[in-house]
């Protein structure tokens, strides 16, 4: 068999293994970012949701992204069954794998507007909606042949497909499910529902961080020239200037170094590069990495004064940052990395690539936002609502919920207090 076919097979494998162990990532940070009385209700439902949308991807979704269709949507290829796709130098169950832990995390991402006050069957047929209807059709514009990739979007692993994607569909949902208890007073002004565990927040960045190589480096799907190793190095350098960029800029609007804000920099970093990770120079990374820090801080900032509670801020570090990664392109793809589309403003391609990106941001964020809206819509009347009753959101979901708390200590202390 060609040597470069199970490099190639290897790499991608490795590659998926990688994305799919940062739903470990997101498990911790969503836990870390919110209250300890819901802990095991965030950990088990992204389990359970990830596997509904394994399934679901299976049966339905590669085939409405890959499969031979028109410029909206694919037709064929549903219940695949593990052949090999003409024209990629490596397995096709190892491809589809790949691609399948792709839309489990933009799920994921989308996920974050319900956290804290949604009932679990919301998550249970949200997940199967939004793998059918809202992620392929975008994700077939882009990667699967669709109309935007024939105007030449550039969008390597994702800052549109994925993130942005999966941050509509976390605005349509908090926006319907209104804020949590006690986020917002009277007059407006917002109360910090602090996460329970900074550790696990930081962790988890590492954990994605890491996952991030796998997710960018990997969309290479080959090992050839290991240009994968470039991919990779600006990925590095987009995270660190994130960081960086989000620690001084809320250093000097607020006094203080704030731990969260200066992660949720780096994750910033990480979704903006995404778009463009292989399409720009060493340098262009790290000013992309910055300036997505920095809008971070600010893009939360806007969300929290219109009334608008994103618990993990997935509106910020996936949204903006998303429509950021995704027109940076615009301005510092390079001549030589331009594989798809052309040059950016700074490399002498004018305006061009830059509207065509605009087009694609504007494209996919109104369409992941109308159709989640509508589902979600039409869910909350036959469910008889998306969220928990007050009571129970009080209580908290682990208990609302399962019937047991994701802490036992937790629940020891509740029966001594209801005994007493």
């Amino acid at each position: 068999m060609d040597t470069a076919y199970l490099l190639n097979s290897l790499w991608v494998l490795i590659s998926a293994v990688l994305v799919i162990l940062m739903i470990g990532g997101f498990i911790l940070l969503e836990t870390g970012s919110t209250r300890m009385k819901n802990a095991g209700h965030i950990a088990g439902k992204t389990i359970l949701t990830f596997s509904i949308s394994s399934i679901v991807f299976w049966a339905a979704g590669y085939g409405l992204i890959f499969g031979k269709g028109n410029a909206l949507i694919g037709f064929t290829d549903f219940l695949y069954s593990g052949y090999d796709i003409a024209g990629v130098k490596l397995s096709g169950s190892v491809f589809f794998l790949f691609q399948l832990a792709f839309a489990g995390i933009s799920l994921t991402v989308a996920f974050g507007g319900f956290a804290e006050r949604a009932k679990l069957v919301s998550y249970l047929v949200f997940s199967v909606l939004f793998s059918v209807f809202v992620y392929p059709p975008i994700a077939h514009w882009i990667w699967g042949g669709g109309w935007l990739s024939k105007l030449g979007e550039q969008d390597f692993a994702g800052s549109t497909v994925v993130h942005l994607t999966g941050a509509m569909g976390a605005l349509a949902a908090t926006i319907l499910l209104k804020p949590r208890i006690g986020k917002f007073n009277k007059d407006g002004s917002a109360n910090n529902l602090e996460g329970h565990n900074q550790v696990f927040t930081a962790l988890s960045v590492l954990l994605l961080w890491v996952g991030w190589f796998g997710f960018n480096a990997g969309s290479t799907l080959s090992v050839d020239g290991a240009f994968f190793g470039y991919v990779a190095l600006n990925t590095n350098l987009a995270a660190a200037a994130g960081t960086v960029a989000s620690l001084i800029i809320s250093w000097m609007a607020l006094g203080k170094v704030d731990v969260p804000m200066m992660l949720n920099g780096a994750l910033a970093g990480l979704v903006a590069i995404t778009a463009s990770c292989a399409y720009v120079d060493t340098w262009a990374a790290v000013v992309i990495g910055f300036i997505a820090g920095i809008l971070v801080f600010y893009s939360i900032r806007f969300f929290e004064s219109k009334g608008i509670d994103d618990p993990i801020f997935a509106l910020s570090v996936h949204g903006a940052a998303g429509v950021w990664g995704t027109l940076s392109t615009g301005f510092f793809a390079t001549k030589k990395l331009a594989a798809i589309g052309k040059p950016g403003l700074f490399y002498g391609g004018g305006l061009e690539q830059l509207g065509v990106q605009t087009i694609g941001v504007l494209a996919c964020a109104v369409y992941a936002f109308i159709v989640s809206y509508i589902f979600l819509s039409i869910m909350k009347h036959f469910l008889n609502g998306l969220r928990v009753t007050e009571e129970e959101e009080i209580i908290g979901l682990d208990m609302s919920e399962h019937g047991s708390y994701g802490y036992p200590e937790l629940l020891k202390n509740e029966r001594k207090f209801q005994v007493k």
